[in-house]
């Protein structure tokens, strides 16, 4: 539930929250609905929205909206002539997903795709970029082609295998959850090549309390509403991206290692360029 005007949409944080809680909204007091909306930064996001800015351009205003700088390490290692599948940490959750889309979105003309979460196709702006994974309802049936026709395509493919961003591990490192191996898979088939990519940054400690708590005490993931702040957080931050050597699909022999083992490998990789 928001309004949407052409390629933009704007937040309405009340009208969704209204839509959920159905009859029972009418005891929602007001102040916690005003609570709600600064706490994602409703109108901060919504000024940004406005400019109806898409893809790569999308992704480049929000870096530009929220001036961060950003350093970009590897982009020499990459060709014109090659299909890459680009897979990356994910220590931010929203940040770091728009700054790769700048980056390799600029380098390659705007031949990227994301996989993403389907809740972000409600972002107009970043929807073309985007195809949506979600493994739950009616697109559930969808998914294993639309899966297919991104890496069967000529697009670059972007990736954050985790699919959540990084956690605070017992011994205070932030890291990623162990990887999908879908990657490894369809860039064996597709003969893509494989670019490992690390991106430099952390979220909040609070982020970091709320995510171990949700995992204790096995409530969902809670932490994901915090990413809008974090995002606001952001702002003036200074990030680099480091892109590794492509792999070439035929390193990944499945004679030697499953692909979830290959997976494992590429993930130790990118954590080796930190």
């Amino acid at each position: 539930m928001s309004q949407t005007t052409g390629n933009l949409t704007e937040i309405d944080i009340e009208a969704i929250v209204r839509s959920k809680a159905g009859t029972k909204s009418r005891y929602i007091p007001r102040w916690l609905m005003r609570w709600l909306k600064n706490f994602i930064h409703e109108d901060f996001i919504n000024t940004y929205l406005r400019q109806g800015r898409v893809g790569v351009d999308f992704c480049r205003g929000t870096v530009e909206y929220l001036n961060v700088k950003v350093d970009v390490e590897g982009l020499e290692h990459l060709s014109d002539d090659v299909r890459y599948t680009f897979v990356s940490n994910h220590p931010l959750g929203a940040i770091d997903g728009v700054t790769l889309g700048m980056v390799l979105g600029e380098r390659f003309d705007g031949r990227i795709k994301y996989l993403v979460n389907d809740l972000l196709m409600n972002l107009k702006g970043l929807a073309p970029l985007c195809v949506p994974v979600n493994k739950m309802g009616k697109q559930a049936r969808n998914l294993p082609q639309m899966v297919e026709a991104i890496f069967s395509g000529e697009d670059h493919v972007i990736m954050f295998p985790a699919g959540l961003c990084s956690r605070k591990q017992p011994d205070g490192t932030i890291r990623d959850l162990p990887w999908n191996k879908t990657f490894i898979a369809k860039s064996i088939k597709h003969q893509r090549h494989v670019v490992p990519i690390y991106f430099e940054g952390r979220n909040s400690e609070r982020f970091y309390r709320v995510a171990t708590w949700c995992k204790r005490l096995h409530l969902p993931n809670l932490a994901m509403a915090l990413l809008p702040d974090e995002m606001y957080r952001s702002q003036g931050g200074h990030y680099v991206v480091h892109i590794g050597q492509p792999i070439p699909p035929s390193t990944f022999d499945l004679r030697q290692k499953k692909a979830d083992g290959w997976g494992k490998w590429v993930q130790s990789k990118v954590y080796e360029m930190a």
